[in-house]
């Protein structure tokens, strides 16, 4: 197994299949041998300008598992709303001296940036409909940790595909691990050329159920639009949400994830986002494991290196 390769993580198309073993056997040995104290004496910085739930607390959970220090920043409370740009915002937090800083900000591209202006580790956690490298990470691992292997495995993505950073960095992973991913919704939410992603598609989702090992819906990014993509939710759900009757169109033991946050009765029935189909929990309780394992590699990466190889798990 080779060593973690990045400085910084800032897109999954830019991981190789070997940073991404590694990355998968660092999660996989935290879960199974326990945290190290990895980042003790560390600082990292929350640098969230979007609202989060499950993104900021479980890199507050990693870093505190990893015994590091974690600063949060809110931007409603913060100097931005007084007219200070974002660079400016982000070289005063270079000043408090952290190790590294995890962004989600509305512009694809900067973390990019900060990665270019700051030369410390810099983590995307999710930039516009850029990219989510981590949440692409934890889904292909819940998924490994189900199956045992993504080779040969099919995943089919449903919903707003044009505007998700999510399916982006989904398809950047699980195609590097051996799975197939097809993509399905309404025309106004597919993007143009997704031949160039390699991926499959199809405006409804009937034809791609039967064949699929894992369905991931998404829901619609209102946020990230200018106006209405779509006639209604309920035609949406009509047409596009995984009901409990397209649930039944699964093969036997396929698995139905969501990044969250899920608006039930509209990309997910309660009935299937509650089902024995459903990894709903298990993607959340994962991604802290892949957040440690990419906060220790960009911070700390002779020491998780040192550390996985006492542990049996990094040859």
């Amino acid at each position: 197994m080779q060593p973690f390769s990045k400085s910084n993580l800032i897109s999954s198309s830019e991981l190789s299949a070997q940073d991404i073993e590694f990355l998968f056997a660092a999660a996989r040995s935290f879960s199974k041998d326990g945290p190290a104290p990895l980042l003790k004496g560390k600082t990292v910085v929350n640098f969230f300008l979007e609202d989060s739930t499950r993104t900021r607390l479980s890199f507050e959970v990693a870093t505190r598992r990893l015994e590091g220090q974690i600063l949060g920043f809110s931007a409603s409370q913060s100097s931005i709303k007084k007219g200070e740009s974002f660079l400016d915002t982000a070289k005063n937090i270079l000043a408090l001296k952290p190790q590294a800083i995890v962004l989600r900000h509305s512009s694809a591209g900067s973390p990019a940036l900060l990665a270019q202006e700051l030369k410390i580790p810099i983590v995307n956690a999710g930039d516009g409909f850029h990219e989510h490298p981590t949440q692409g990470l934890l889904d292909a691992f819940s998924l490994l940790e189900k199956w045992g292997t993504l080779k040969g495995k099919r995943v089919v993505i449903i919903g707003d595909i044009l505007h998700s950073r999510v399916a982006r960095s989904n398809i950047h992973v699980l195609r590097k691990c051996g799975a197939s991913v097809a993509v399905c919704g309404p025309p106004s939410l597919l993007p143009p050329r997704l031949e160039a992603l390699g991926v499959d598609f199809a405006y409804l989702p009937e034809p791609l159920l039967q064949s699929a090992d894992a369905v991931m819906t998404l829901r619609i990014q209102f946020e990230r639009q200018n106006k209405m993509t779509i006639p209604s939710l309920s035609e949406y759900r009509r047409f596009w949400g995984m009901t409990r009757e397209r649930a039944q169109l699964l093969k036997k033991g396929a698995i139905i994830l969501h990044p969250g946050p899920v608006n039930r009765g509209v990309e997910l029935d309660p009935e299937v986002a509650d089902g024995p189909h459903s990894i709903i929990l298990d993607q959340v309780t994962n991604g802290v494991l892949i957040r440690m394992a990419v906060l220790a590699a960009v911070i700390q990466p002779k020491a998780l290196e040192l550390t996985l190889k006492e542990r049996g798990a990094f040859a």
